[in-house]
């Protein structure tokens, strides 16, 4: 696997109503990055990640993930590479039980018996879900669904894990939970969200979308410190680094 693990060029979408979602969009993540995709909403980050595993297919550019260009017929390598979770977790929980939807993936890339129980259960463990093995997806939390989706994922040992809005709908605890399970995971990870002070803790690079473009490309404290850029964007800085309206004290030293 090449040590540039995901690479973009040019990448161009226009959805069946002409809507231009994506305009010349390019960036290169090397291995073990963790970056953030922000912007507004119909900035076109949802579909941007969703290149990344094909789940769309690009009007016009490039995708690879590491040696591979995406392609019909590079697809099942890729998917193996790439760990997708949803912004929904509904929209990949399919299975009667807990247990089976996180037994999936590994049941067809040919595990069984006690290799894919300690699969399972190394996942289920991971999230701090093994309790919830022989639970009813559908009679889990939000939070408890999220974990489940990222341990369906995580049996799949993907080497890039690709999230869209991951905090979405969690309250703080099961928040905290899911920030301590993603500074665990060492390989790369690539996230949209709203969820700046998240983005601010777990990801050393952000990349800035505006109307279907790359508005900016760098470190995350350099971003989040450009007033202007944030304001054309219609973004604000981290809670984390906004004054006190009070006080007029900074959480996090901004110098």
């Amino acid at each position: 696997m090449s040590h540039h693990i995901v690479e973009v060029k040019k990448l161009r979408h226009v959805y069946p109503d002409g809507t231009e979602a994506l305009r010349e969009v390019s960036f290169r993540i090397t291995h073990g990055e963790s970056v953030a995709l922000i912007g507004a909403n119909g900035a076109g980050k949802s579909t941007l990640i969703q290149h990344l595993n094909g789940y769309l297919a690009p009007t016009a550019g490039e995708i690879r993930i590491g040696d591979f260009p995406l392609s019909k017929g590079t697809l099942p390598e890729i998917r193996r590479t790439v760990g997708m979770v949803f912004q929904d977790p509904d929209d990949q929980l399919f299975m009667p039980t807990v247990y089976e939807d996180v037994a999936f993936g590994p049941l067809n890339l040919g595990l069984a018996g006690a290799e894919l129980e300690a699969c399972v259960k190394g996942a289920l463990d991971r999230v701090g879900g093994a309790h919830l093995a022989r639970k009813a997806p559908y009679h889990l939390s939000g939070g408890e669904k999220k974990r489940v989706a990222i341990a369906a994922v995580l049996s799949m040992s993907p080497d890039i894990l690709v999230m869209d809005e991951p905090t979405s709908g969690l309250d703080p605890y099961a928040r905290r939970q899911l920030i301590s399970l993603l500074r665990e995971f060492r390989h790369t990870k690539i996230f949209t969200s709203h969820d700046l002070d998240m983005v601010l803790e777990l990801c050393e690079r952000v990349i800035v979308l505006k109307d279907g473009e790359v508005r900016a490309d760098g470190p995350a404290l350099e971003i989040f410190r450009d007033e202007q850029l944030l304001a054309e964007c219609r973004l604000e800085p981290p809670f984390s680094m906004q004054g006190c309206p009070v006080c007029g004290s900074v959480g996090r030293d901004k110098g």
